[in-house]
Formats: C-alpha cells, structure tokens, sequence
C-alpha cells in the first residue's frame, strides 16, 4: 500500500512541474540578461499550460503568451527581485506575466493571483449599480480616512477617478476594474495604477491584482479578456453550479469594488488606511487590493540593464 502510495505522490510532484521551463527555454531568443539577472531566472520554473494552484478547486489554463509563477517562484519575485516585503508574498496562489517580460526586466507587470472562499457572490447588482456615483462615495471616504493617515505620518491619497471603469462580463462571471490614485500633492509624482479582475465560482472569487505602473494601462487592457478566460473550475463549483442554500458571500459586485478601495477602513499604526497591498516595481509604487495594507521596506533589486524610455 506505501509503495502506491508514494508512486502516486512521485506522480503529482512529476506532473505538477511537467510544463516547466528553465529560463534560457521560455526567453530562448533573449542574450541581454545580465550577470546580476541569470542566477535569480535560474531558481524560477516558468510555466504555461494547465496549472493546478494549490488548494484551488480550479485548474488554471495558461496560453502560450503568458506564464505562471507557482507560490514559492512568486515570493522570489516580490521580495527577492523587486525589492518588497516578505508580507507582500503570503496567501498568494502564483503569479501570471506575459511571456514577453522576464521578471527582472524593468518593464515588466504581472498579476498576483488569489482565491477568497467568501462564497457565492450575486450578480444582481452588476446591471443597476450607478458606478459615478459609487466612485464619488469611495473618493469621499478616503478623503475622510486621509485625516487620520496623515496624524500617523502618511501621505494622503487620492482617489483621481476610473482609470477603467467597472465592467461585468455575464459570460465569464467575471468582473474587472481599475483605478487612478495619487500619493502627496506633488503633481511631478506618477500616479498609481490599482487594477482588479474578479471570477466567480459557486464558493468564492478568484483574484488577479495587477502589479504594473499606470502608463502601463493599455497593456493590461488588451490582456484582460485571456486573463477572464484563465480560470477553470472543478466539476460541481463553477458559478453556474450554484444551489439555493449555497453559502453567499456577505457582499455584491458594488460591495466588492468598495471594499477594494478601502472604505471605511480604519488606519493604524504601520498600516495605510486602504485596504490594499502596496508593491514596488522598477522603482515606482503600485498598489493592489488585497487583505491588508503594508508598508514598503526601502530595499529595490538594482538591475544593471538601463531602463527601458
């Protein structure tokens, strides 16, 4: 019995890593990697095709143009290469890049991706919902929460507007949004970008929380309709499986995209008062919704190759 065991065992770990590919395959035209870049690319194992996250009732199906980082690979990219704290890293389910960006490259964005069990999330409000006006209420709330930001040593943020507004793909049950934010007063500073994609299942929400600079924006647009399209559920909890009695998720598609932005999150010391994960990349701050906020450790990889105008 152990020895089928343990074959069955050899098997998962055999598969799991089956679509792996060394650096020097997946960027096999590449030659300007330098001397700092090749030994973090060798720890990495990119992968493409069908990939099972761990613990997720789902299989991610992940095209030729696009790559998967598995949990440990993603952590590597968020402290180790780009300089963030190791907090920044956990509960994460991998991470999703366009094959045409190795991580160490200045230029590069990806989305760190997530599953929240919260469980089945309605639709109702997808149609009615008057996104002008909840973005006004989100941008009064964290002018509100700027009072006690700044009594604890932080920057006020604001909320610029819609740099996508929310759109709700009845199809693919997925919804995808993004904002413009602005740190301080100084107008020279970039702003930052927070872009979101939300699938549904019948237990709970994928997430994809982009880590990419705002002028990077058309990019990510032009990817969101594979990225909606990654996420393959198990057999009995897709959305439509969904069965009266079914756990619901205590929010709808408007209450998700508020609490995204941080409403009514109450500051605390050596946390910002939104309800978000702030990261570096290539020197800039993004920012994605996650569970809680985080402060920067001061620390950025220092790539050798000059950034890209």
């Amino acid at each position: 019995m152990k020895q089928y065991i343990a074959a069955a065992m050899l098997f998962v770990l055999f598969t799991a890593h089956a679509d792996a590919r060394p650096y020097q395959e997946m960027f096999a035209n590449r030659t300007d990697f330098s001397e700092a870049e090749k030994p973090l690319l060798e720890t990495l194992d990119f992968q493409q095709g069908a990939i099972k996250p761990p613990e997720a009732k789902a299989t991610l199906n992940v095209p030729a143009d696009f790559y998967y980082l598995n949990t440990a690979d993603t952590k590597k990219v968020l402290v180790d290469i780009w300089g963030n704290p190791a907090e920044t890293a956990e509960g994460t389910l991998g991470m999703i890049f366009p094959a045409r960006y190795a991580p160490t490259d200045v230029e590069s964005w990806g989305s760190v991706v997530g599953y929240s069990a919260d469980g089945y999330v309605s639709d109702a409000d997808a149609a009615t919902t008057d996104y002008d006006e909840l973005l006004q209420s989100i941008k009064d709330s964290i002018r509100e929460s700027n009072v006690e930001r700044q009594k604890q040593g932080f920057e006020k943020i604001t909320l610029v507007g819609w740099a996508s507004p929310p759109h709700y793909n009845k199809s693919a049950h997925a919804l995808h949004w993004a904002r413009d934010l602005m740190f301080g007063d100084d107008p020279k500073v970039p702003h930052t970008l927070n872009y979101s994609v939300r699938v549904f299942g019948r237990e709970g929400v994928f997430q994809f929380n982009f880590v990419a600079g705002l002028e990077q924006l058309n990019e990510i647009k032009d990817a969101i309709p594979t990225v909606t399209q990654l996420v393959q559920f198990d057999k009995g909890v897709a959305y439509a499986d969904y069965v009266e009695g079914d756990k619901i998720a205590a929010y709808g598609m408007a209450g998700m995209i508020a609490a995204g932005a941080g409403a009514k999150v109450a500051a605390k010391v050596g946390l910002l008062a939104l309800a978000l994960a702030f990261f570096k990349k290539a020197g800039i701050l993004v920012v994605v919704a996650l569970a809680g906020g985080l402060r920067l450790a001061k620390g950025l990889f220092k790539r050798n190759k000059t950034p890209t105008a």
